[in-house]
């Protein structure tokens, strides 16, 4: 934490600076003062104007220019304005030049005590200790999983209301096979961000499997709770899936499988679901769609995507490239989609059935696509602000052919 400290302290110095600074030329600016107010002759310039104004009226009388009322009028009129440019105001005495000295020291240290008070109310000192964690142990000739749970149970005592502390205590219990401790971690996740549809989902996905793949009524519970808020959810729909392919519902699996795979852009996860759909489908005597594959892999696009250059560096080598193909009208889940990363760049791929999310939305069902291109440095499925992105619209769909390509250019950034 020493580098932070020493970060902060150097953006305090120019604010230090800046109150000190008036305190350097105070004497200089005292001295003006007392000169201007010793030498100031206004009053008798004042005088003077008015004098040569009174001789010019009494001029214009003797000729005969004004009459006597007339005269007497502008006279009054002079002295008017003479009283009130000559009246005298009482001024304030100039103070010292050091007048005020002690202030600026108290002025000093309550702007850094409060800057500093600030940072640890609403600053990030927590997460950089979470990474500075991850980087000692990663880098420690002796560091293990059990080191860095060790460390990260420490750090929970001491944030227990940081999220970020237990979002990767979890997936550490998860993985050590302590699922209780695992459940509890995200169990105090959730107090923390509210019961949003992706942890409660999380949670209904673990306990299912510590109940040994069974609904139990607190599964029930969560898997309601999620789909009342997003009937969408992949992971929820993907436990209703196992549940129902274990209890030979197969028609029901394929159904929710296939539903989860429209809102599923993780390729790893995205296969998982389609293995299954394929054996259940054996199951119940259906062809496997994988019967298809060959005549998919004729009906589709080939698609060159590159970087622009005005955007080369911005991101890391290993920032997520989706690759995918929509319906015009924005109607269907994903037809076809494809994953990279920024180092394979320029790349070329084919968008065919093979790689579509849902049998429902397939891109040999169109005759024309949009592509949309994204690449997502958070890896999120969602896109996020800074996430770059490039589009091509009207692209035909038709047999694929190795002399041509349709060619999209990642060259904006997403708000």
């Amino acid at each position: 934490m020493t580098p932070l400290w020493i970060a902060i302290a150097l953006l305090l110095l120019p604010t230090l600076w800046l109150l000190i600074a008036p305190m350097r030329g105070a004497r200089k600016l005292s001295d003006q003062l007392h000169h201007f107010e010793a030498n100031d002759t206004s009053a008798e310039q004042n005088v003077a104007i008015f004098r040569r104004r009174l001789a010019s009226l009494e001029a214009a009388r003797e000729r005969g220019d004004i009459d006597e009322a007339r005269f007497e009028e502008d006279r009054l009129e002079l002295e008017r304005s003479l009283l009130d440019d000559t009246v005298v105001i009482t001024k304030r005495p100039l103070k010292a030049a050091t007048a005020g000295k002690v202030v600026v020291p108290v002025l000093m240290v309550t702007v850094v005590v409060a800057s500093v008070f600030w940072y640890q109310q609403h600053g990030a000192e927590g997460d950089l200790t979470l990474y500075a964690i991850q980087q000692e142990v990663r880098n420690d000739p002796d560091g293990s999983l059990a080191m860095y749970l060790e460390r990260m149970e420490a750090e929970a005592a001491r944030q227990p209301n940081n999220p970020n502390v237990w979002s990767l205590l979890f997936p550490l219990y998860r993985d050590s096979g302590q699922p209780e401790q695992a459940a509890a971690a995200l169990e105090r996740l959730i107090e923390i961000d509210g019961r949003i549809p992706p942890l409660l989902a999380q949670l209904a996905q673990l306990r299912f499997f510590m109940a040994e793949r069974e609904l139990v009524p607190e599964v029930q519970d969560l898997v309601d709770e999620t789909l009342a808020q997003d009937p969408r959810q992949p992971t929820v729909l993907g436990i209703l899936g196992i549940y129902a392919f274990d209890n030979g519902e197969y028609e029901a699996a394929i159904d929710h499988w296939r539903r989860a795979l429209a809102n599923i852009e993780d390729p790893n996860t995205a296969s998982s679901l389609r293995d299954g759909v394929r054996v259940a489908q054996q199951r119940l005597g259906i062809e496997p769609e994988t019967a298809n594959v060959e005549a998919a892999q004729s009906q589709g696009i080939r698609v060159t995507v590159s970087l622009d250059e005005t955007l080369v560096g911005s991101v890391d080598d290993d920032a997520a490239v989706f690759i995918t193909a929509r319906d015009r009208e924005g109607e269907l889940p994903p037809l076809a989609v494809v994953s990279a990363q920024v180092s394979e760049l320029p790349i070329t791929v084919v968008l065919d059935d093979t790689a579509a999310m849902s049998p429902d939305a397939q891109i040999s069902q169109v005759r024309d696509a949009r592509l949309m291109v994204r690449v997502s440095p958070s890896g999120q499925a969602t896109p996020q602000p800074g996430d770059l992105f490039g589009d091509l619209d009207n692209v035909s769909v038709g047999p694929i052919s190795e002399d041509e390509a349709a060619n999209v250019v990642i060259n904006r950034v997403f708000e």
